[in-house]
C-alpha cells in the first residue's frame, strides 16, 4: 500500500501522517524532515534555506527525486510531503490533502516553533508564495489544484484524532475492487 498525506505548513501532516503510519504499519517518510535536516546541515532555518531554494533548484530537485523514486520503488509506505500526491502519482493507493485556514495554521506553527503568531502568518504565506512559484516553474504543477486527491480535510473543524478517524475509515473502506477510478496525475514535468 501507498498512501500520500499533503498539504501547507501547519495543516496537521505530520501528526496525521504519523498516526496513518503506525495504524497501518507503513513506513512512514516526511518530505519535511528531510527538508529540515538538510538546512540543518547548513545552519539554516526553514525559512532560511526555503529562500535559498529559490536560488538552488537543484535543492527541491534533487529533495523531490528522492520522494518520487521511493514512492514508485517501494511497498508500504507512507508519504508525506507538500507535493507527495503528485510525485507519487498513480502509484499511490490513495492520496490526502490536508489544510486549515492560514490563521490557524500559523498559531499551530508559533506554537511548536515558539515564535510570535503574526511572525509565524508572515513566513507562512512567504514559504507557500515561494514554493508555489517552484513547483509552477519546475514541474508544472499547481498546488491549489486539489483535483487529483481522493480526500481533502479542514483540519480546524476537526480534532487531530478525529482527523485521523476520517482518514484510517477512508483506508479501511477502501477496495480496489470496486474501484472505478482515481483521478489521473496528469501535466506534470518530472524533471530531477
Amino acid at each position: 500500500m501507498l498512501l500520500t498525506v499533503s498539504g501547507p505548513p501547519g495543516s496537521g501532516k505530520s501528526t496525521t501522517a504519523a498516526a496513518l503510519a503506525e495504524a497501518f504499519d507503513l513506513e512512514h517518510i516526511s518530505g519535511g524532515d528531510i527538508f529540515r535536516e538538510l538546512a540543518a546541515e547548513r545552519d539554516m532555518t526553514a525559512v532560511e534555506f526555503n529562500k535559498l531554494a529559490e536560488e538552488d533548484g537543484q535543492i527541491d530537485r534533487d529533495l523531490d527525486r528522492r520522494l518520487r523514486d521511493i514512492a514508485l520503488d517501494r511497498d508500504d509506505v507512507l508519504l508525506e510531503s507538500r507535493l507527495a500526491g503528485w510525485l507519487a502519482g498513480d502509484a499511490a493507493d490513495l492520496r490526502f490533502w490536508l489544510d486549515a485556514p492560514v490563521d490557524v495554521r500559523a498559531e499551530r506553527i508559533a506554537d511548536r516553533e515558539d515564535k510570535a503568531p503574526d511572525i509565524a502568518r508572515e513566513e507562512t504565506t512567504t514559504r507557500e508564495a515561494s514554493e508555489a512559484k517552484r513547483y509552477d516553474a519546475y514541474y508544472d504543477i499547481d498546488i491549489t489544484d486539489l483535483s487529483i486527491y481522493d480526500i481533502a480535510l479542514n483540519t480546524a473543524r476537526w480534532g487531530p484524532d478525529e482527523v485521523t478517524a476520517v482518514c484510517i475509515a477512508a483506508v479501511d473502506s477502501y477496495d480496489p475492487k470496486a474501484d472505478e477510478g482515481k483521478y489521473p496525475v496528469e501535466g506534470v514535468r518530472y524533471d530531477f
